[in-house]
């Protein structure tokens, strides 16, 4: 224990584990160049990337001990597990909207409003994650304009298999297994999990818990077949189901009721090297998302509601990659995409069409420079076509500095609620209505005698715009040598046309009817770092890594109006009205303007003993505004920073049996009010065993 704090004292701070080039399987590790896909929609290496990229791979996601995919992303320099409507990731200030995320390439559906659910990803099966900051629309279209989260799974390349189960506070379980096969050209892969809780409860008093009890199955079976050494193809599919229990109060009266959640994708794909030059990929991608729930009064079991929703996407893609040669390097793709929803809250089943074509040409040709130019159009049924281009460059100043820097373009599609809801809240008494559906809606309401008072002309709203960003991203690595590394990325996002809900008219029972408009733009700006430390002394390997970001995200026409003095609050002791200085306005709710990480990562070669101590921190951030003037300028509209612990340590017995234990948030922080998706202190412990077909000697 002496030896092991002399060793951490001796460390520098540092970047996260996720992007470290050293593989500490030995204590003689070496450097080895990651390879990663999704910044570029082909292989590259990590290193020479002209875009801001980290990479998880799948022994840190081992170390950790994570379960779900929100888990793994929340402990990342940059992102942040932004609670709406489910657990989404923010990136570089963008809401979770903004971010596609991807599974081996391909996108996952189910934004009911607005936010992705990543606890319904497990990652047992998961070979590495990439992170792609800044816009990549240029290559991916609509909802990539913060960046993309890529998922990429295990391939069957080997014969082999795993079991783990574990279990921990809340009696939470999860079960998990695995079974790859490969002999000659077939391989087959097999992944299945159960994930289950009995939730939690901060408000034992009141009917209802904090997280119902839930269940959850994921299956992910993988085929591939390689016809010969120019024509291979694979299959994968995806199967993913939850139940949740249901029990709130309404009023006094108590709702019970369960909703079910089922998620599957089928990915078929054909790859035929044409000749040593020129390569074509052909996709066909399908899935669905459909979520339904029925809920009941208690008292005599009478319906209270019932609802559905269901997603449909399918996309045929053809991809060609031409290497002219080692210097110049293209990338052609074109697809169409057919989607539909169909909800209790809409009409009738509501479409989208979208042709769209991109191309992407790399060029090496000069010493130490990395060019990258690309660019996506998208032709879509329902709103204004969009050009996306991007330009990137890295060069390496010296063999121990490389400097990147990037520009490009993304943009955001209406989504279906935006343009197509038709809803009535039957407690409340609100009604949210899309731009297509407004003015019917208003309508219908004013022959009701329903609508007291016209608060904005349905006919100002217009065709609602894509929401459209412009960005930048400078920065670069230092290599200082074997063991030290330092990113830097500083980036300015642009943001126009932003679609923001707008109070339409006001009802007879004092309720307002809402729509969409563009009609806000806003920035964001900061600057990330990450520096890591490797050292390895006996038999024994450390990674020490500190991870640091500031954001500045404002709404521009809020700055506007604070240069002019237009914005005030009241006193609620004294009623006084003052007037809100611009250095008041820390920025748009729920971003934090420092946060960072702290890590210590450490493998034990010779007792095969890892064990893993990660802190996250954030900084105070805008909650509410209960003052009326539309943003965070009083102490108790702020949620005050905290900091989380997470520790973990696991032993292998006879190099297949795994027994790791640990806790997450180690000091047991809550906020219930605030951060009711933080449950505490949580302890587990989980048992794993790893098996192979042996080799004939």
């Amino acid at each position: 224990m002496r030896n092991l704090l002399k060793i951490i004292t001796t460390l520098c701070i540092t970047n996260t584990y996720a992007q470290d080039k050293v593989v500490l399987d030995s204590v003689s590790h070496k450097n080895l160049e990651e390879v990663v896909v999704t910044a570029t929609r082909n292989e590259r290496k990590l290193g020479t990337l002209p875009m801001p990229v980290t990479l998880i791979s799948q022994k840190q996601i081992k170390s950790m001990g994570s379960l779900r995919l929100n888990d793994v992303l929340g402990e990342q320099t940059g992102l942040f597990i932004q609670n709406d409507h489910g657990q989404g990731v923010q990136i570089q200030g963008f809401s979770p909207d903004y971010t596609l995320i991807l599974l081996d390439g391909e996108p996952l559906v189910g934004r009911t409003a607005g936010t992705l659910e990543l606890s319904r990803l497990a990652v047992g099966n998961i070979k590495q994650i990439e992170i792609v900051k800044g816009p990549s629309s240029s290559l991916y279209g609509s909802e990539a304009l913060a960046g993309v989260v890529n998922i990429i799974t295990e391939k069957p390349n080997a014969t082999n298999g795993s079991l783990s189960m574990r279990y921990g506070t809340n009696q939470t379980s999860d079960l998990a297994g695995s079974l790859s096969f490969r002999r000659d050209k077939l391989g087959l892969n097999l992944f299945v999990n159960r994930y289950q809780s009995n939730g939690y409860d901060f408000t034992p008093d009141v009917f209802g818990a904090t997280v119902s009890p839930f269940q959850n199955y994921t299956f992910n079976p993988k085929l591939s077949y390689d016809f010969s050494s120019t024509l291979k193809f694979s299959i994968s599919a995806r199967y993913f189901t939850e139940n949740q229990e249901n029990n709130f109060l309404v009023g006094k009266d108590k709702v019970s009721g369960n909703g079910n959640v089922n998620d599957w994708n089928l990915n078929p794909v054909l790859r035929y090297s044409i000749n040593e030059k020129i390569k074509a990929t052909a996709r066909f991608y399908t899935t669905q998302y459909r979520t339904n729930a029925t809920l009941n009064y208690q008292k005599d079991a009478k319906v209270y509601d019932e609802t559905f929703f269901i997603q449909n996407f399918q996309r045929p893609e053809i991809q060609i990659d031409y290497a002219m040669n080692t210097k110049h390097n293209f990338t052609f793709g074109v697809g169409k995409i057919w989607e539909s929803v169909e909800a209790t809250r809409y009409d009738d089943i509501k479409r989208f069409e979208t042709i769209y074509g991109f191309m992407q040409y790399e060029n090496t040709q000069f010493n130490h420079l990395n060019l990258t130019i690309g660019g996506r159009f998208d032709a879509h049924s329902a709103y204004q076509s969009q050009l996306s281009p991007k330009f990137s460059l890295a060069y390496e100043l010296s063999p121990k500095i490389t400097l990147r820097g990037s520009v490009g373009v993304g943009f955001k599609a209406p989504d279906f609620r935006q343009l197509y809801l038709n809803f009535t809240n039957a407690v409340a008494g609100y009604s949210v209505f899309g731009t297509q559906e407004i003015t019917t809606g208003i309508a219908r309401l004013q022959a009701e005698k329903q609508i007291a008072e016209l608060l904005f002309d349905v006919n100002k709203l217009g065709e609602l715009k894509a929401e459209s960003s412009l960005a930048f991203n400078v920065g670069g690595t230092i290599n200082l040598d074997n063991s030290l590394k330092i990113n830097i990325n500083a980036f300015r996002n642009d943001i126009d046309n932003l679609i923001q809900t707008q109070a339409i008219a006001r009802k007879t029972n004092g309720q307002n009817v809402f729509s969409y408009l563009n009609l806000n733009k806003a920035f964001t700006q900061g600057i990330e770092s990450e520096i890591s430390k490797q050292l390895s002394v006996n038999n024994q390997a450390f990674t020490v890594s500190v991870g640091y970001q500031f954001l500045e995200a404002k709404d521009k026409e809020i700055v506007e109006k604070l240069e002019r003095g237009e914005v005030f609050r009241r006193n609620p002791e004294t009623f006084q009205t003052v007037r809100v200085k611009p250095s008041e306005y820390e920025g748009i709710f729920n971003r934090s303007n420092h946060s960072g990480n702290f890590k210590i990562f450490y493998e034990n070669s010779k007792s095969h003993v890892t064990a893993s101590l990660r802190g996250i921190y954030r900084s105070r951030y805008g909650f509410a505004d209960f003052n009326g003037n539309s943003i965070a300028d009083t102490d108790d509209e702020f949620l005050q920073g905290f900091m989380t612990w997470n520790i973990a340590i696991s032993k292998t017995f006879k190099e297949k049996y795994r027994l790791q234990t640990g806790i997450d948030n180690a000091f047991g922080f809550t906020n219930p009010e605030r951060i009711p998706n933080l449950a505490g202190r949580l302890i587990w412990v989980s048992l794993g065993v790893n098996f192979e077909k042996k080799k004939k000697s």
